[in-house]
Parts: structure tokens; sequence; C-alpha cells
């Protein structure tokens, strides 16, 4: 049988003549006139090769063909149907897995309370962070495995759709009891500093050294971690200098026993951007992640406003 030639609406039809063994009431079923239902049965009789429904008596009576093909049928057009309804997500229910990249100060703000409320509405459902690869790790295969991104870079990923998620700002953080810290504020202080670096896979530079270069400035580098992390812990053990986001500063500067000061130059206001694939705009799944980012990304700014 060629389906191509198969107008799907004569399932339909067959559906209701199968559960109602009679023209006129699958008629009133399927909102068809008697005469068209009539027809319908007369094609579905040549299509299959079987009368389906025989009078016996002063009633009609199913054949063994068509009592064979009421519950395929039913499930048939039930799956039919699914395609055209948007899927459900109930968190409670859902066993999903969900990827999400993004760089390690991100990770350490962000996924923390980000697991807790996936722990209180969704037990069953997996969180997995891949490690930090950059636009220029993004092949097509890793692409389609990813459910969202969170970068400071504004449109390094076509195909996403992107949404502002919180700002930031840079501090110099330093070990408490470093030798030069007052003289850091002081751009003569700050060029004389031996400095780390922070340059993630698939990335040329520090992204705070290509802003200092078109301002004519070269900052010493003394150091190049892969992450932010790195970058804090290895500036509470040395005396160097690392140039990152306040946020996460104020996080882990206790506990790292680090000090926050001023840059000398102030390169602005820092943008977190979160990407998601524009196959999953819609998703309902997708969109409950998303919309659990939001909400703790928004709860940052709110406690930065009122901390001002």
């Amino acid at each position: 049988m060629n389906l191509a030639t198969l107008d799907l609406n004569l399932l339909v039809a067959l559906d209701a003549l199968v559960s109602e063994a009679h023209v006129g009431r699958a008629a009133l079923r399927i909102g068809l006139s008697q005469p068209a239902t009539s027809h319908a049965l007369r094609r579905l009789r040549e299509i299959i090769g079987d009368p389906l429904l025989v009078r016996v008596g002063a009633r009609m009576e199913l054949t063994p063909r068509a009592q064979a093909l009421r519950a395929p049928l039913a499930q048939a057009l039930d799956q039919v149907r699914g395609l055209f309804v948007a899927e459900r997500f109930d968190p409670a229910a859902s066993q999903r897995r969900f990827v999400l990249m993004a760089p390690d100060l991100v990770v350490d703000l962000l996924v923390p309370p980000l697991v807790e409320r996936i722990g209180a509405r969704a037990p069953a459902v997996r969180l997995a962070v891949t490690p930090w690869r950059g636009p220029s790790g993004m092949t097509p295969e890793f692409i389609q495995s990813i459910d969202v991104i969170i970068a400071c870079l504004g449109d390094a990923f076509p195909g996403f759709h992107r949404q502002r998620l919180y700002t930031d700002s840079d501090v110099l953080a330093v070990r408490r009891g470093h030798p030069e810290a007052r003289r850091l504020k002081r751009l003569a202080g700050f060029l004389k500093a031996r400095h780390i670096a922070v340059v993630g896979p698939g990335e040329r530079e520090d992204m705070i050294d290509g802003w200092l270069r078109r301002q004519g400035i070269e900052r010493h580098v003394a150091l190049t971690v892969p992450g932010y992390l790195q970058a804090l812990r290895m500036a509470a053990r040395t005396d160097l200098v690392a140039f990152v986001p306040s946020r996460l500063v104020a996080a882990l500067g206790a506990p790292l026993s680090l000090l926050a000061l001023p840059p000398p130059i102030d390169p602005g206001i820092d943008e977190q951007f979160m990407f998601h694939p524009t196959r999953a705009h819609v998703d309902p799944g997708s969109v409950w992640l998303r919309n659990l980012i939001i909400d703790i990304a928004r709860g940052l700014d709110r406690r930065k406003r009122q901390a001002a």
C-alpha cells in the first residue's frame, strides 16, 4: 500500500465504524453525513480487501478482520493525535537529564541553588555540568547534547536563543596581608604587580587583557590558569594578583582569606547570558529549567541592589 495516496481521514472513519458497528451512529460520531460515511466504508473495503461490516438479520456485525483492527487502530490514532499535542513536563515525575555548560565562576554561583531547587521539585531529574569548551569546541554532535549554555559571550553561539541573566563587575583579588595591596589601587602599582590570567579552553587570552590592550595597557602576567577558581586559589597562596568578577570574590573571599580591591581602571559591567538551542525554545522541560535559572540569577541582582 502506498501511504502517500491514503487519506488519513479514512482512519478516523474506520475507527468510528468498528466502534459503533453501525453506519448511522458512526456518521454522528465523526460529524459526517450518512452518505459520506457509507462512501468512506466502500473505500475502506477496497483498500483493506475485507467487507468490515456485514448485515446479519436486522443488524450489522463486524467481520473478524474488523474486530482485529479495533485495538491497534485506536492505539495508532492516539499516537497520531499525540504528535499534535504539546508534550507536558511533570517535574515531580520526570527522570530527564539536563546538560549545562558554563565556566567555573558561573557553576560556583548558580549550580548550588539550582541543585537545591531541582531536588525539592524534581527529585528524579539529573543535572550534568559539562566542562567549558567555548565556541570553538562546539561541534554539531556536542551541540545536540546541550540544554543550556551560560557565558559572557554575547553572540557567540549561532542557532541558540540568548537571554541576559545577570551583571557583574571586576575586582582585584589578593591574599590578606599582601605587601602591595594598597599600591594596587593605583595604576603604577597595578602595572608593577605580577598577575594571574584566566584562559579557558579554546581561548587565546584572558578577556581582560584584550580590553587592557585597547586602553594601551599591558599587565605583567606571571601565571595562566584555565579557570577563575584556580586563579583565586593561586592568589590566596601567593603574592600574585587575580583580576576576577566581584561576585566570585564575595562568595569565596572569606574561606580563602582574600581581599577584593577596586582596580585602578574600570572595565565596566560584565554581562552573563543564557543560551538555549532554537530546537528547544518551546520544549516544556527546557522552559522549566530555564525559568529556575532565571529566577536564581534575578535573586543575585536583587541581593546586589539591596547591598548597595
